[in-house]
């Protein structure tokens, strides 16, 4: 017998496209099982205090002034941890909040943070499921707002070609992604970069500064009108050629305890400057191609840009939005047959898939197989080129990948 009445839907961490589609796909499916259903607002911090909350059931009318293209989310968001809450009791508080409010079971929308608690929260009783969420990319499957990200990347970078270019700058475009570099890789292959920097390929800058210098020279000597450029797609989790990640001490540590990465595409502006700098072949280069000014331009500009929160605002893809409702509809499907404390897959067909969620957030990295291809195809990841050795196989039957 059905004992979910009445289900909570929680989006919690960073905000990123697809999480309205999400909503709206629980939404309209409970409403068509006969399940009531409220938005919990403001994450985890709501979750806290959902005993004292006002939440009003979503119907037909409520969801309908949900814009499923729109990126962020309707419920609102918060990066809290609830075990490290100083509160002995906060456990017990969010069970008698839920009891007060009648909810049956939470649908918490969520990466790799979002997806711990859930563990969390499964274990300690609460009835729960997971939707994945995340632009960085980095769970074992597709998740929500991760082709919104990767394509807005590719626009903005694309867009700033053009002023790099009528300046003849060579441009470090830094993204989020914090240790998995798929947004970055994803996002730079999508805007044709020359170079790509990501946390799996701990960075050599000789090995930039080589590729810049001599495809920014070719460009600028091929060209009729002397213009060229230089793109870097710069994640944010960079590392040395170490491998330590490189940041501004000043970040400081978010609520789950990771410390803020800023500032990679500072650093590697100084670093390609810093051998740039001490290049004697620039002079007669720039002098040769009627580009040197005695005190004013005697090397080429490096500047860097964050896109920032940009990656994750504006609008949802098409393909999120679709991703999006069927993982809300497939977590409420998921509920009402007794599965809980899982991580949706995906509907393929008539199926709707799941993993454990301890599973599923294990962190998955960009696989350097394919950083070996992209290089042969003349792309810079800041070490010296890896030949790739395909393995040939046969596909049988039918499959679906998800990014």
């Amino acid at each position: 017998m059905n004992e979910i009445k009445k289900i909570g839907l929680i989006t919690s961490g960073g905000d990123c496209g697809g999480l309205n589609a999400a909503l709206l796909g629980a939404i309209y499916m409970a409403n068509q099982k006969g399940i009531e259903v409220v938005m919990i607002p403001n994450g985890y911090a709501g979750l806290y205090n959902v005993a004292d909350l006002e939440l009003k059931p979503v119907d037909i009318n409520r969801a309908e002034k949900i814009f499923a293209a729109q990126a962020g989310s309707e419920a609102g968001h918060s990066r809290v941890k609830i075990s490290k809450i100083k509160d002995t009791e906060k456990y017990n508080k969010i069970k008698d909040g839920l009891a007060k409010q009648g909810i049956d079971a939470l649908i918490i929308a969520g990466g790799d943070d979002t997806g711990s608690v859930v563990v969390d929260l499964f274990e300690q009783g609460i009835k729960c499921i997971h939707v994945p969420k995340t632009m960085d990319l980095d769970l074992q499957t597709y998740s929500v707002g991760g082709d919104s990200t990767i394509n807005r990347i590719s626009r903005f970078v694309q867009d700033l070609r053009t002023t790099a270019v009528t300046h003849n700058r060579a441009l470090i475009v830094e993204v989020f992604g914090r240790y998995a570099g798929h947004t970055a890789f994803r996002g730079g292959i999508g805007a044709d970069v020359d170079c790509i920097l990501i946390p799996e390929v701990p960075t050599d800058f000789e090995v930039v500064y080589k590729d810049f210098k001599a495809t920014y020279m070719r460009r600028i000597k091929n060209s009729d009108v002397k213009a060229g450029t230089y793109l870097i797609v710069c994640a944010e989790g960079l590392k040395n050629s170490d491998g330590n990640f490189i940041s501004d001490d000043s970040a400081g540590i978010d609520s789950f305890g990771h410390t803020r990465l800023a500032g990679a595409a500072k650093y590697t502006r100084k670093q390609l400057e810093k051998y740039m700098f001490a290049d004697p072949d620039w002079e007669p280069f720039l002098k040769e191609n009627g580009i040197f000014v005695e005190g004013i331009y005697t090397h080429p500009e490096i500047r860097e840009v964050q896109l920032g929160h940009l990656v994750r605002a504006g609008e949802s893809s098409s393909y999120d939005v679709s991703f999006g409702k069927q993982c809300g509809a497939s977590a409420v499907m998921l509920l009402l047959q007794g599965i809980i404390g899982v991580t949706v897959v995906g509907i393929e067909g008539d199926k709707v898939k799941y993993m454990p969620t301890k599973e599923a957030i294990v962190q998955r990295h960009v696989d350097l197989n394919e950083v070996s291809l992209f290089e042969n195809l003349g792309v810079c990841f800041g070490r010296n080129s890896e030949e790739f050795n395909p393995v040939f196989e046969k596909q049988e039957g039918h499959i679906v990948r998800y990014l």
